[in-house]
């Protein structure tokens, strides 16, 4: 398969109904987790132009930086700091509209405004977090949830992870 991403015009379900089975295809048969958060990350970052798109992996008792689309990040998370390590503290999505407005949110890019942080699970165990920021407030919704929770399920459906 050629790696070409179409990229639907209109708006955020439209996108993501016309992302999602690409994405899919994309992982068919991949099996190194690297190159697919690597093209989960781009397909996204293409997709809606968010500043900020990637992951970061569970390694021991912190989340360390791995494939992204962006600037430059921070590279270790500890559990239960900042958005991402909430998010694989409680073990779910945590979204959040205006980042300087949550608790410890942990400033990797002052461009940062608004986040949505969605656990990758394998097996019920957490082993890494979506981590997506924009620069715009109030950008992600329930919506978001949805369809990058069912995007991440891919990862571990595909064995990519």
């Amino acid at each position: 398969m050629a790696e070409e991403l179409r990229i639907a015009a209109g708006n955020k379900a439209e996108r993501y109904a016309t992302l999602l089975p690409q994405v899919a295809s994309l992982l068919e048969g991949e099996t190194d987790r690297i190159a697919g958060m690597a093209n989960m990350a781009a397909a996204l970052a293409q997709t809606f132009g968010w500043f900020w798109v990637g992951f970061y992996r569970v390694i021991g008792d912190q989340l360390v930086l791995g494939p992204f689309q962006g600037s430059i990040a921070c590279t270790r998370i500890a559990f239960g700091k900042g958005v991402c390590g909430t998010a694989w503290k409680r073990a779910e999505t945590v979204i959040v509209p205006d980042v300087d407005a949550f608790p410890g949110h942990i400033a990797c890019n002052s461009a940062s405004r608004s986040e949505i942080v969605v656990p990758v699970k394998e097996a019920g165990k957490i082993i890494a977090v979506l981590d997506i920021d924009s620069d715009q407030l109030g950008t992600f919704d329930e919506m978001d949830q949805h369809c990058l929770e069912q995007m991440v399920a891919l990862l571990t459906a595909h064995k990519a992870i």
